[in-house]
């Protein structure tokens, strides 16, 4: 998760130095896909293969800190075990915080985040229980919905969101609240808080091998929905994220309506749904076969890469995947697990995964090294800055384009002066224009760049 270099090291430029103003090099037809993927020489060339992300993923499940396997998880669950993972997710930020009315959170609040956690009420040990998400959920630092801001004033991000798990993503619930409302949960990216009631309990071998079940189809538009399916609300319009996979079920009889509708013109699928004891059951529901999807994943080239990633274009930014969207980090993982790719959950975590196609900057590397890099960038390639990721898009003129789902941004114009505004959204922009809260360019503040595809 990112916030577009709001707190970087250094003297921060005050806003009101910054000028309006159009950002320089920056064409209207760059905000096309057709038109980057017009420019390349192979826009269909395979860069992986199935077998090859199977095992870039493999690689990254076995040697990244931040990817959890929920097969390997201590049985049973010791008390210490679970309360570490806690209280290292259920802190709060440093600073003064803010509610959705503006005041600052008062000290009653804080000591009532904290008995919610029921830290004391952890067994000292117990089995793992292991459950499907079935529903679009939220990921909470502390089991509230209530909203914590660092602003009076600046609403759009909530400090205690975390990150979203999508219908049938597999969870190990680790903890109760105090209330019985939020379940501590591990998932394959990361650990938080998420609702109770968006989390179907069931067997062990069902919920971790949902994931695995073939055939299925795989959305791939920025947001897909299940057909409208009255009488049963938990599979009707279900939102369905780009990289959702869904178990297929070809061997449904063509005369039998599912949820009332004969699928002659639709996709049968599989859901996860939560019966009234919070119990997993597998519901058939209704994929139209209008909508963005694709049986499998989609093969991994440089134009399928620039056609999903335009996908969210102008779509608003969203903190953790708050308002129903997404954050830098979310956008590139939604885009790359269209794919099949596994990426990890936050900026600083996918900067840093071990991967055979990862170039790293430090501060013994000059401008000059760190040009040639940005020189050489392919699509596709992701670009990190701390706090911030950007994927690649193409060159023009020279220069390096990127998209990324940005909240502020800072640019310098032809005429030297520094713009920045509110970008607040996915959009395309020059790399090397872009500046940092402190007034350096991003190249200057690169960490890494990751290309997922033929080692370089």
């Amino acid at each position: 998760m990112a916030l577009a270099l709001a707190w970087l090291p250094g003297a921060a430029i005050a806003r009101d130095a910054l000028v309006p103003g159009a950002m320089a090099g920056l064409q209207p037809d760059a905000m096309s896909a057709a038109h980057w993927i017009d420019a390349l020489a192979a826009p269909d060339q395979v860069l992986l293969d199935h077998a090859g992300i199977q095992a870039r993923n493999a690689r990254l499940r076995a040697l990244d800190p931040s990817i959890h396997d929920l097969a390997t998880l201590p049985h049973p669950l010791p008390r210490a075990w679970v309360r570490e993972r806690i209280i290292a997710r259920s802190s709060l930020p440093a600073g003064m915080l803010y509610d959705a009315r503006g005041d600052a959170l008062t000290a009653r609040a804080r000591r009532a985040l904290q008995q919610a956690l029921a830290l004391d009420a952890i067994p000292l040990q117990q089995p793992a229980r292991h459950g499907l998400v079935v529903r679009r959920a939220d990921l909470r630092t502390f089991p509230t919905a209530a909203p914590a801001h660092s602003s009076p004033h600046q609403r759009d991000i909530d400090r205690f969101q975390e990150s979203a798990l999508f219908p049938g993503d597999a969870v190990a619930v680790l903890h109760r609240s105090r209330d019985g409302e939020w379940l501590f949960v591990a998932s394959e990216r990361y650990l938080a808080w998420i609702a109770a009631d968006a989390v179907a309990l069931g067997q062990r071998d069902v919920v971790l091998g949902h994931a695995q079940r073939t055939p299925h189809l795989v959305a791939t538009g920025a947001s897909v929905r299940s057909a409208v399916a009255p009488g049963e609300p938990q599979v009707s319009a279900l939102p369905l994220d780009m990289g959702v996979r869904l178990p297929l079920r070809v061997d449904w009889p063509p005369e039998q309506p599912v949820n009332g509708q004969l699928p002659l013109a639709a996709h049968v699928v599989d859901l996860p749904t939560r019966d009234v004891h919070g119990r997993l059951a597998i519901a058939p529901a209704l994929i139209p076969r209008a909508a963005d999807v694709t049986a499998g994943y989609l093969p991994l080239t440089p134009a399928n890469l620039l056609t999903q990633a335009f996908k969210f274009l102008g779509e608003r930014y969203g903190w953790g995947h708050a308002h129903g969207t997404r954050d830098c980090s979310g956008f590139v993982s939604e885009v790359y697990r269209s794919f099949g790719v596994l990426l990890p959950r936050n900026t600083g975590d996918q900067a840093a995964s071990p991967a055979p196609e990862r170039i790293a900057f430090g501060p013994e590397d000059g401008h000059a090294a760190r040009l040639a890099a940005v020189r050489a960038l392919q699509p596709g390639d992701l670009v990190y800055i701390p706090g911030h990721v950007m994927m690649a898009v193409g060159h023009r003129d020279g220069v390096a384009h990127v998209i990324h789902d940005i909240h502020d941004g800072r640019w310098r114009q032809d005429d030297g002066r520094m713009a920045g505004g509110r970008l607040n959204g996915v959009v395309v922009t020059p790399l090397e224009s872009m500046l940092a809260s402190d007034g350096r360019s991003y190249i200057e503040h690169m960490v890494a760049i990751q290309r997922v595809g033929a080692t370089r």
